[in-house]
This record gives structure tokens, C-alpha cells and sequence, in this order.
């Protein structure tokens, strides 16, 4: 097992401790990362308490269809972009009956970049107690290390977020 994998798995069970300590659930609407996020929160056991469903909304009418992010916002911005990352976030919490959401849109390459956004450019939304968060990342490497960077970082960012909510 890589150190990386191990690390997520670490940040998956710090997650589940507090999350259950708030008695909060966890929704995911992830793109780039294809579900990575929810399937590494699915995978500790007795995530059923505290994690509620994941949305992999890939392609644009799934961000609008699933999550309700409208059309026209993708169209004015990119579906990589923070004002659709922040969209995504707050969809997960308003068609699920998560407390917490985690989002993320990126381009994991190796085409799609330009030059305004290169691959590696992954924004992170997070949804809590009606606050959200957006983060723009410039990720390096192959496409399987940049969605790997993603969900660990979006874990990360979480966390670290939790801590600090009072």
C-alpha cells in the first residue's frame, strides 16, 4: 500500500471521529476525482453513520441535473471554476441530508488544460453549518496523482475545517 493511500485512509478515520462526534453527515459531489473521495469514506467500516451519499457528477448536465447547478452558471464560467465548485457543495447539502459536503471539479489531464486553466487546475468547494469554502488548486503530475492530490487535499481541508468550527 502506498503512503499516500494510507494517509487518505488516516484522514478518512479522523473525519469519521468527528463527524460523529457532531453527529453530522457527509455528502461528496465529486467530478474529477470520479468518486475517489466517497469510495475512500465507504471503505472504513460502519461509515453508514456519518456518511449519506456521493454524487459523481462528471459531465455538466449531471452538475445540473443532480446538483442543480444552473446551466448558465457553468456557461459563463467552466465547470472548473469556483463559482461552480461552490454551486456543487451547496447542491450535495440541499438534495441530501448531509450537514458537510465536499466538492470537487478539475482537469486531471493530460488533455482539457488551456492556458487560462492547465491541467492540474482543481478547485475544492466544502459546505458546513451553511458556510462554504472554495480553494483553487495547481496540481502537478499524471492524471492518476493529480486526482489522488485532489481528494486527499479536499480530506485534508475538511478536517482542518472541522477542528476549527466551534
Amino acid at each position: 500500500m502506498s503512503t499516500q493511500a494510507s494517509s487518505i485512509e488516516e484522514l478518512v478515520r479522523q473525519l469519521a471521529a468527528r463527524l460523529t462526534e457532531k453527529g453530522w453527515m457527509l455528502a461528496t459531489a465529486e467530478s474529477c476525482t470520479g468518486g475517489m473521495i466517497a469510495a475512500a469514506c465507504t471503505d472504513l467500516a460502519g461509515s453508514s453513520q456519518w456518511f449519506e451519499r456521493g454524487f459523481v457528477t462528471y459531465s455538466n448536465e449531471a452538475k445540473t441535473e443532480m446538483l442543480g447547478v444552473p446551466a448558465e452558471l457553468i456557461a459563463k464560467h467552466g465547470a472548473v471554476s469556483e463559482e461552480v465548485v461552490r454551486a456543487m457543495a451547496e447542491g450535495a447539502i440541499r438534495h441530501s441530508r448531509a450537514q458537510v459536503s465536499i466538492a470537487v471539479t478539475g482537469i486531471a489531464g493530460p488533455s482539457g488544460g488551456s492556458a487560462e486553466k492547465p491541467v492540474g487546475t482543481v478547485w475544492v468547494g466544502l459546505t458546513l453549518a451553511d458556510r462554504c469554502y472554495s480553494e483553487r488548486l495547481i496540481l502537478n503530475g499524471g492524471r492518476c496523482q493529480i486526482r489522488r492530490d485532489s481528494a486527499y487535499y479536499a480530506l485534508r481541508k475538511i478536517i482542518h475545517i472541522l477542528n476549527d468550527f466551534q
